[in-house]
């Protein structure tokens, strides 16, 4: 589990072979790598280079995904940063990390590792010692973490729960168009780490937030957010804000956790772009 696939290879060595600053994304539970394409020619049109690795077995369509969702099960929140981490060692420059959700609480972990030159964290999943937990968020993880079972397959969303977690700031017809195109099965792993990470001192869900490697950080969190509202990134914000390094945060207004996907995603994106230029030049 978790070697370097032909896809990501060939990612590492065409950004080798360019020259160019890299930006690797991350991307968070029910969502793949595909996720990420707009913004990946977005950043390339700032004269970037771009990756956007799958966390471990992800399959390369939304459809094999859904057809096969066992291949997704059992993927730890350490796993999938020790690939990651993998993936950014083969690179010949440090990257800037964006990441959403849990690939938002992924970005925070690799720049505490100092493999990160700039990062961006979108509507991040919350590390060990962030301890606000709204009944929203609760009600978004409870598909999966309303079974214990769960905790060992990877769990899709139905289109009404995906409405409430992710969509819920765009119209209907945008929702389930969303849905359609962008949702697959979760490992139930990362969820289960999360909900008990401030009850165990070894947990993998934290993040070294004081390393003076860590690189500047934005926190972007998305104004109606149900997954992960305000107090929770504001939090992240809070520990993170420890560090020597610039560390910001900002709301986007009106959106909601779709905010990568979703018809504004360009608005994000640019918000984004216009952070990592500040300190990592294409």
């Amino acid at each position: 589990m978790g070697a370097i696939t032909d896809y990501e290879a060939d990612q590492i060595t065409a950004t080798n072979s360019s020259g160019k600053q890299p930006v690797v994304f991350v991307h968070g539970l029910w969502l793949l790598p595909s996720s990420w394409d707009g913004w990946r020619t977005f950043f390339e049109d700032a004269g970037y280079t771009t990756l956007s690795p799958g966390w471990p077995d992800d399959p390369n369509t939304v459809a094999e995904a859904n057809l096969h969702p066992e291949v997704m099960a059992h993927k730890s929140v350490g796993q999938i940063a020790d690939h990651f981490g993998e993936v950014i060692g083969m690179l010949d420059r440090k990257p800037a990390v964006v990441g959403h959700s849990f690939g938002g609480l992924l970005t925070q972990i690799l720049a505490g590792r100092g493999l990160s030159a700039a990062s961006v964290a979108i509507d991040p999943a919350p590390f060990r010692g962030v301890l606000p937990l709204p009944i929203s968020a609760l009600k978004s993880a409870s598909p999966v973490l309303a079974n214990p079972a769960n905790h060992g397959r990877a769990v899709p969303l139905t289109y009404e729960q995906f409405r409430y977690a992710f969509a819920n700031a765009v119209t209907e017809e945008e929702a389930k168009e969303l849905h359609a195109t962008y949702a697959v099965p979760g490992s139930g792993v990362p969820l289960f780490q999360a909900a008990a990470a401030n009850l165990n001192p070894w947990t993998e869900v934290k993040v070294n937030s004081k390393n003076p490697d860590r690189g500047p950080l934005l926190i972007l969190e998305g104004e109606l957010d149900h997954t992960v509202p305000w107090a929770v990134a504001n939090a992240s914000y809070k520990k993170q804000r420890r560090n020597a390094g610039v560390t910001e945060i900002a709301e986007v207004k009106g959106r909601g956790h779709s905010l990568i996907i979703d018809h504004g995603w360009r608005d994000v994106a640019q918000l984004s772009r216009e952070f990592v230029q500040r300190f990592v030049q294409p």
